[in-house]
């Protein structure tokens, strides 16, 4: 394992990985792996805390279907019955918003939106400003009639938890999700001074050298539309545990959590990717059903995985690693195939 996690390291230009494995249920593996900055003077720690990106995703997820189960909403809402101020003329739900089928735009791939994150890291924009410069030029298609993944519809469901308890997505996903399970080093960043937190994260975003330079004050984590949540390896670990487990929701609602939708690309891991209520799919994996998401942005690569069927046992594999560069949905298959 050890060498295993130093050459996807070294390969990736990535200076340090904490990892988590939960094999049926009991810790089998948290480590944290080379070092926390680029000089490789002081080994990274296994409770380093990483922007999860999104695999901040998963959690809004649950926490909507949260409020499904305790009634004040379903599944085939139309988003304005419950958000009437939202500029949108078609009936979206909020199954669509969860599983990208509602049509919606995105932010990731427009050049007033990189531009603006480089000029201003530390100023991001408004909910009202991100629905402005994406929601202006209307729907990708009619909703239900496609796939195309839009962290702006998961800004809209945290507003819709806003909505419905009067509280924060900080407050409902601590009360929820992080206090109950004993997560003490688990929650929604909101402000600069949240990055104190983490650990140094490296990227190459902000120049044009492909130089890794250090971002975590610079960044601010209101540039994530939906929230981003600040984690730990093996508290992730342990969140995708209970989730699967049983903690979290009822049985009839993880089991429409992971009612694959295809997906319109091809994946060198996925068998058949697909999307779920706010989970990354694979139902045609060897391993049965994978189920999970993938985070990535300025300074952090993440993943956390849940492999349904390893040789027989069930399997939670997290990877956060402290560059923006491509490595952890990798190395999270390759420790499960050990």
């Amino acid at each position: 394992m050890d060498k295993l996690i130093a050459q996807a390291l070294t390969g990736a230009h990535t200076p340090g990985a904490a990892v988590a494995l939960i094999v049926d249920g009991r810790p089998w593996l948290e480590q944290g792996a080379g070092y926390r900055d680029l000089a490789q003077t002081e080994p990274l720690p296994v409770d380093a805390r990483f922007y999860l990106y999104s695999i901040t995703k998963t959690l809004i997820a649950i926490a909507v279907l949260q409020l499904v189960e305790q009634g004040p909403l379903t599944l085939d809402d139309p988003l304005r019955e419950h958000l009437p101020a939202v500029p949108l003329e078609e009936r979206v739900s909020v199954r669509q918003l969860l599983q990208h089928t509602g049509g919606l735009p995105d932010y990731g791939g427009l050049q007033n939106y990189t531009e603006a994150v480089r000029q201003h890291p530390g100023t991001p924009w408004t909910e009202k400003e991100f629905l402005a410069h994406t929601l202006s030029g209307g729907l990708h298609f009619p909703p239900g009639t496609g796939w195309s993944y839009s962290n702006i519809g998961y800004l809209l469901l945290k507003q819709l938890i806003r909505r419905l308890t009067g509280r924060s997505l900080q407050w409902a996903l601590h009360e929820h999700l992080f206090a109950p399970l004993g997560l003490s080093h688990t929650f929604v960043a909101g402000s600069p001074a949240d990055s104190d937190e983490l650990t140094p994260g490296y990227s190459a975003f902000f120049n044009d050298e492909e130089r890794l330079e250090e971002i975590s004050g610079r960044y601010h984590p209101g540039w994530v539309s939906h929230g981003v949540v600040i984690s730990t390896a093996p508290e992730t670990a342990r969140l995708f545990h209970a989730l699967f487990a049983g903690h979290l929701l009822p049985p009839h609602l993880l089991a429409q959590m992971v009612v694959p939708v295809p997906v319109p690309v091809t994946h060198p891991l996925f068998v058949r990717p697909s999307y779920g209520l706010g989970l990354m799919l694979d139902p045609d994996s060897p391993y049965g059903l994978i189920a999970g998401h993938g985070g990535g942005g300025p300074g952090y690569d993440t993943a956390a995985l849940h492999f349904a069927d390893v040789g027989g046992r069930e399997v939670v594999a997290v990877v956060l690693a402290n560059a923006g560069r491509p490595l952890a949905m990798d190395l999270a298959f390759r420790l499960v195939e050990q």
